[in-house]
């Protein structure tokens, strides 16, 4: 079987859906010829072999509008496609669905749907037509959970397409080593024996203006790790709400780091407000070290992934004083915090593995080649 993934960006970028396609590249690879085409985020092309998986970068002008500008991206697409048995897209991506209708490549076409559109409303109204001729085109969609059908603006005349496959990750990664044991206690010692966790891009739709509001009223640290284009508006609210003694933003941590401050953190919180959002994995990764997660009640599937009560606590969209009172309450009931812990590191372990994803993915290529 000949594989073409086709996605905005690769690893090392840092993202939910870049991990997701890195985890079906090398978790195939052993059984299936997987090449990956992307674009740069701003550069000359290359081509490259990341972890014996073969990657190709066209090159961009830059990321504008959460889309890379990439002018030779149809023309390898078309060179890539020849001799593809599955061409495996990664949506929400514009540029792959035109440069596909531009170039009509042969091959089974498959669609992983992460998400709609959903703040570049006047540019949906031009690209709506193309997505729809794309989406008639495409043998199988695969979503993480239904939610992804019923938020989605386009998915329901296309339900007879869909394939359910949950998210998974790598849950040995994130095993507690001496030294990750060691690391933790560190961070705690530096930051306090209270620590709430984020990790994600400081983008609109994740909500972290509201996360440091609620921190007024909670006796911990907050930590952010990642980077994005609100990094210097959130700082200023900080600073504005003199909460700089309790909100640490660390930039971006490397990999091999993260599980450290995982297993550090007492809550994890992901504060999301738009349905941009519609699994959240950073919610697995933190359930996987045993943590609760407070999250908020999308309507797709992020509440799905962490459930309310049971692995921790969903609370409204945009609403500080209800994740005040979720965080507080996590923090001040030691027994609540850890069942919903344990249930969350067995929930990760029963339905979101790595290895369950990828033979959910593998069934549905055998099933699009008949």
């Amino acid at each position: 079987m000949r594989l073409l993934q086709i996605n905005k960006l690769y690893h090392p970028w840092i993202g939910g859906v870049e991990e997701v396609v890195r985890n079906i590249a090398e978790g195939l690879n052993d059984r299936v010829k997987v090449r990956v085409l992307v674009c740069q985020p701003k550069g000359r092309g290359t081509r490259e072999t990341v972890n014996g998986v073969e990657v190709f970068r066209a090159g961009s002008i830059g990321i504008y509008s959460s889309m890379p500008v990439s002018f030779s991206f149809p023309f390898l697409l078309g060179k890539l496609s020849k001799d593809a048995d599955i061409l495996h897209f990664h949506l929400p991506f514009p540029l792959a669905t035109l440069s596909y209708l531009l170039v009509r490549p042969k091959g089974k076409v498959v669609v992983w749907w992460h998400s709609d559109i959903v703040r570049q409303k006047n540019m949906m109204r031009l690209y709506r037509p193309f997505l729809t001729a794309f989406l008639k085109k495409v043998d199988k969609i695969m979503i993480a959970t239904a939610e992804h059908i019923e938020s989605s603006r386009f998915l329901g005349a296309f339900r007879d397409k869909c394939e359910i496959v949950p998210f998974g990750i790598d849950v040995a990664w994130l095993c507690p080593s001496h030294e990750t044991r060691e690391e933790a206690a560190k961070i705690r010692e530096k930051y306090g024996s209270q620590i709430v966790l984020f990790v994600g891009r400081l983008i609109y739709y994740k909500g972290v203006e509201y996360l440091i509001r609620a921190m007024k009223d909670v006796s911990a640290r907050l930590l952010i790790v990642g980077q994005g284009a609100l990094e210097n508006r959130l700082r200023a609210l900080t600073a504005e709400l003199q909460l700089g003694d309790r909100v640490v933003f660390l930039g971006r941590v490397a990999d091999e780091r993260m599980p450290a401050y995982y297993h550090s953190c007492d809550v994890f919180v992901l504060p999301s407000i738009a349905c941009s959002e519609t699994f959240g994995i950073v919610q697995l990764e933190a359930m996987a070290c045993g943590k609760p997660v407070v999250n908020t009640d999308l309507p797709t599937g992020v509440p799905r992934v962490s459930r309310n009560g049971e692995t921790g606590i969903t609370v409204p969209p945009a609403d500080s004083a209800a994740l005040t009172a979720a965080i507080n309450r996590l923090l001040r009931d030691s027994d609540f915090r850890q069942t919903c812990g344990r249930n969350a590191r067995k929930r990760v372990e029963t339905y979101f593995t790595a290895p369950r994803m990828i033979e959910d993915i593998y069934r549905v290529y055998e099933k699009v080649l008949g």
